[in-house]
């Protein structure tokens, strides 16, 4: 595996490099940031404009997911959609809506048809796929609990479901635990003019994992690597669907299992699973993939530590070289945190320091959140430091094989960027408030093609905007800009925005665009804001 480290673009321009930085809050970095400056961008990027929901700061499904199909953006909001006419990407605005029965959770936009999952009520009983020609009703389908995920294949034959099937509680009387699923929509009736009047009710083939279960005949299939960690909880029932890439020719699917620290791989011919594939962790004891584990040290302090981050990717994307597929990963990292079961402690608190001395040495470490369900001692203590994801963004080969991985990059890049608010969360500008969990909390991942190289565009959750990689070379990718519309005020505090929380990710290329240069379109969901940068021309 291969990594380079790169300086920080913003705007298009170049962040000097320094061995110590402070911002407004006279806060200084303990970890050198490389000053070795990338070669000039291939592309950059501007922002051009904003949609705003006007919905309340905070809440949860505002603009979290866009959808984009001939100059109409598709905005998921509080129970609707908004649909927004940006022609003109400077001046966007709002030309309608699609009203929906409950909170959506997914959209997805394919030749005027549009797919809206909305989730069942309770959240563990089935939920539905609402379906639209423009904005007129046009049928509906039920599928698993909880779809988190809808998408189009590229032939437009299918509507892909990743059917999460989280549980309402673990250990309780009245608990519920929905299987993972995946669903397969058959689109054809949906796109029929007279489907409008007759609102067809079609089923969807929706798979299951039950043959990995234990005593089925797959079980001897799934990797060791894979977590299955919910309290009897079957193999079926602990795997929750969270992301899905299609490959170009559509017979594919890639879907990331996030808690599960995993990839599933469809074969969308035979409607079956191919493979599990169990991702490993990222060792932060190696230079170049170093993490900041505390957030109470005042200081930026990228380290290497004796601690494994398990990949756990949220958005996945897939993209192609010399007739070579890749899947691309954006390794947020997640805990399960119900009533009855929690996965995640201190590292202080949790570790057996006679196996980890440092976790109750270093104060920097202990506040480390680590999962609970790593290897343990005979005392119930763990023997190994498993951290929240690996705050970084993966390629890997088709099956699933490490190829390169950006390493501790983001923290490096931010760290320069925003010296003063470092790792802040997306609710909060307060300085290093996310070192302790997943630090910059890479969300979501496109792959997109411009002028004949590929790029990366990687949402940062937490300090929030987009980080650009040209990874037209897999086994070396080259940081091209940090995009960010996040303003910090000059001292502690203050109001977060004007957009924060970036969560779904659009990439336009040249020939859809209404520019006729590549958008990056960017879902806030902490502001309700939807922002958009226009590709520009380099000197």
């Amino acid at each position: 595996m291969h990594r380079r480290r790169f300086a920080a673009v913003v705007s298009g321009a170049l962040i000097a490099g320094a061995t110590a930085v402070a911002g407004s809050s006279g806060i200084t970095s303990a970890t050198p940031i490389p000053s070795e400056e990338p070669p000039l961008p291939s592309v950059r990027f501007d922002e051009l404009g904003r949609y705003s929901t006007n919905a309340a700061t905070g809440t949860e499904t505002a603009a979290e997911i866009v959808a984009f199909e001939d100059d109409t953006l598709y905005v998921m909001s509080v129970g609707q959609i908004d649909v927004v006419d940006i022609s003109d990407p400077t001046l966007p605005f709002k030309e309608g809506e699609i009203p929906l029965p409950g909170d959506p959770t997914s959209v997805a936009v394919d030749n005027a048809l549009v797919a809206v999952s909305i989730p069942g009520v309770p959240r563990t009983e089935p939920g539905t796929v609402l379906f639209f020609q423009g904005t007129r009703p046009a049928g509906q389908v039920t599928v698993g609990a909880l779809p988190d995920m809808v998408t189009f294949t590229p032939d437009g034959r299918t509507l892909v479901v990743a059917n999460e099937g989280e549980p309402s509680s673990y250990n309780q009387p009245d608990s519920v635990d929905p299987e993972g699923t995946i669903s397969l929509i058959d689109t054809k009736n949906f796109r029929k003019r007279q489907a409008l009047d007759r609102a067809p009710r079609e089923r969807a083939k929706t798979i299951s994992f039950a043959s990995f279960n234990v005593g089925e005949r797959r079980n001897r299939d799934l990797p060791a690597g894979v977590r299955i960690t919910g309290p009897n909880a079957t193999v079926a029932k602990d795997l929750e669907p969270e992301y899905i890439t299609v490959a170009d020719d559509s017979r594919t699917a890639w879907v990331s299992l996030q808690e599960n620290n995993a990839i599933a791989i469809l074969d969308l011919r035979s409607k079956r699973v191919d493979e599990i594939i169990a991702l490993g962790t990222s060792d932060h004891s190696r230079a170049g993939f170093g993490i900041d584990a505390s957030d109470r040290d005042n200081r930026i302090n990228t380290a290497n530590w004796n601690v494994r981050g398990l990949y756990m990717p949220d958005g996945i994307a897939n993209y192609e070289v010399d007739d070579e597929q890749y899947v691309v990963t954006a390794n947020e990292g997640d805990a399960r945190e119900y009533t009855g079961f929690t996965d995640v402690g201190r590292a202080a608190a949790v570790a057996d320091t006679a196996t980890i001395p440092a976790a109750a040495i270093s104060a920097e470490l202990g506040r480390l959140n680590v999962f609970t369900t790593a290897p343990k001692n005979a005392a119930g203590k763990v023997t190994e430091l498993q951290s929240l994801g690996s705050r970084s963004f993966s390629i890997r080969t088709e099956d699933g094989d490490l190829v390169w991985d950006s390493g501790d990059d983001f923290e490096q890049i931010t760290a320069r960027t925003f010296p003063g608010n470092f790792n802040a969360s997306n609710s909060s500008n307060d300085f290093d408030g996310r070192s302790d969990d997943k630090g910059p909390e890479p969300e979501n991942v496109v792959v997109g093609k411009i002028d004949r190289r590929q790029y990366a565009f990687i949402a940062l959750e937490r300090i929030g905007g987009v980080m650009v990689y040209d990874v037209t070379d897999p086994t070396a990718p080259v940081f091209q800009q940090y995009l960010t519309s996040r303003v910090f005020p000059a001292s502690t505090g203050g109001t977060v925005g004007p957009d924060s929380g970036p969560e779904g990710l659009v990439f336009v290329p040249a020939k859809e665009s209404p520019t006729d240069s590549p958008l990056i379109i960017a879902g806030n969901e902490t502001t309700g804001t939807v922002s958009i940068f226009g590709a520009v021309p380099t000197d």
